[in-house]
């Protein structure tokens, strides 16, 4: 992407802020700043983000209980720190240890590898309903693609949790307070979710940045194998961390059953922009990849509603000088609610996406998907049973049909 383009797009996302044109919802302030982050030093301008995931209110939060979260890190680098969350929480919360260490097997954790983190030099935090907490900087440095494992414990965690139910990775939980163990014996429960962690990120070689990718439950990895990252995000990190550019951390900022337009499963793309995206250290471009349940949901969303929404959520990307690949939605007949009106909105959805200037660059999954004998559904081959959800060979066709130039253009921070 060339200066000139870039500068041409956010000088049209503005004039469409200005003139009114997208009204779902303004360009917020909170948009635009480095971080949410209310406890803890701000985040450093090198810092970047090794892994994500989207925040969602979650059951009742149990008092005394630890949780073991196992994620794997894109991109490497020094000075690992942590974001916990408390958005959808109704009244704060208090993490009185926190530590990170690298996975061996299970729960159990490379021997020494387990550090205590802080929270402006204390090893306790209490984090207001609706804000996020910070770590201090973790000395030392994080490999790329390790199973990073995260243990916290509150000894008074009540009321709604926040998280990100579909992990698609065993996470363990324990009564009590093992976080400093590096055994398992202790970690009896398992989970399937991510609990208060939403974030971790690294301070890597200067000019490295990371994408986000900004979907539903395709980019959120249903229908791929648990427990062995292979949600087309993982394999696009693969990729990065193979090439020749500088774009290397991945955020997966997929929900299931997510929409554009209207909150239901986890909040719109449009409203968890800021928080989920915008805010995370070091993105250079935002890929956005939704739509599908926005269309088969038969709510009388029309195909012009949906072009309003991605307009604004790639207006609002550029005046945080962001980057923003759109991707093309994909091929869903077979699942229950197909239907011949559904299917109208999403080519006439696509048709948009694949001219758009709105963009600074459009990926289409549809036509890696489809299937060449009725491009209304997907590939058997890549269809993991749905008729919706790609397998896992589906989501390393997707991911290996990313243009990585595109990732890395120019304009971004």
């Amino acid at each position: 992407m060339t200066r000139a383009r870039f500068a041409r797009a956010a000088r049209t996302a503005a004039l469409l802020v200005l003139a009114g044109a997208v009204q779902a919802a303004p360009v917020h302030a909170a948009d635009i700043r480095p971080g949410f982050a209310v406890r803890g030093e701000p985040l450093d301008r090198h810092d970047v983000v090794t892994w994500g995931a989207s925040a969602d209110r979650m059951g009742d939060g149990v008092a005394d209980r630890a949780y073991r979260l196992v994620v794997h890190t894109s991109v490497g680098g020094a000075g690992l720190r942590i974001r916990l969350s408390n958005a959808f929480g109704d009244r704060p919360v208090t993490f009185d240890s926190a530590y990170a260490g690298i996975r061996r097997t299970g729960a159990a954790l490379v021997p020494g590898s387990n550090r205590a983190l802080t929270f402006d030099g204390a090893r306790s935090v209490t984090v207001p309903a609706g804000a996020m907490a910070l770590s201090d900087p973790l000395p030392g440095r994080l490999p790329a693609a390790t199973d990073l494992v995260i243990s916290i414990h509150s000894p008074d965690a009540a009321g709604p949790a926040t998280g990100h139910w579909m992990a698609m990775q065993t996470s363990y939980t324990a009564q009590g307070d093992p976080t400093a163990e590096e055994g398992a014996d202790d970690w009896t429960g398992t989970t399937g979710s991510w609990t208060y962690l939403d974030a971790v990120s690294v301070r890597p070689p200067a000019g490295t940045g990371a994408v986000v990718a900004l979907g539903d439950s395709i980019t959120d990895g249903w229908q791929s194998t648990s427990d062995l990252d292979r949600r087309w995000p993982d394999y696009l990190a693969r990729r990065l961390r193979k090439s020749d550019t500088d774009v290397k951390g991945v955020a997966d900022e997929g929900i299931s059953g997510n929409r554009v337009l209207a909150d239901g499963a986890g909040q719109s793309a449009l409203n968890r922009l800021g928080r989920d995206v915008l805010s995370l250290p070091g993105v250079r471009t935002v890929f956005l990849f939704e739509g599908v349940n926005d269309i088969k949901a038969h709510t009388g969303v029309t195909a012009q509603d949906l072009i309003t929404g991605y307009r604004e959520i790639a207006a609002r990307a550029h005046a945080a000088g962001k980057c923003v690949v759109v991707s093309t939605v994909g091929p869903f007949k077979g699942w229950s609610e197909w239907d011949p009106a559904a299917e109208a909105v999403r080519q006439e959805v696509n048709t948009y996406l694949r001219g758009s200037d709105d963009f600074d660059a459009v990926t289409d999954f549809d036509r890696v998907l489809r299937s060449p004998y009725d491009p209304e559904r997907i590939l058997p081959f890549f269809d993991g049973g749905d008729h919706l959800h790609p397998d896992d060979k589906g989501m390393a066709a997707m991911a290996d049909a990313v243009d990585l130039r595109n990732l890395d253009c120019e304009g971004g921070p």
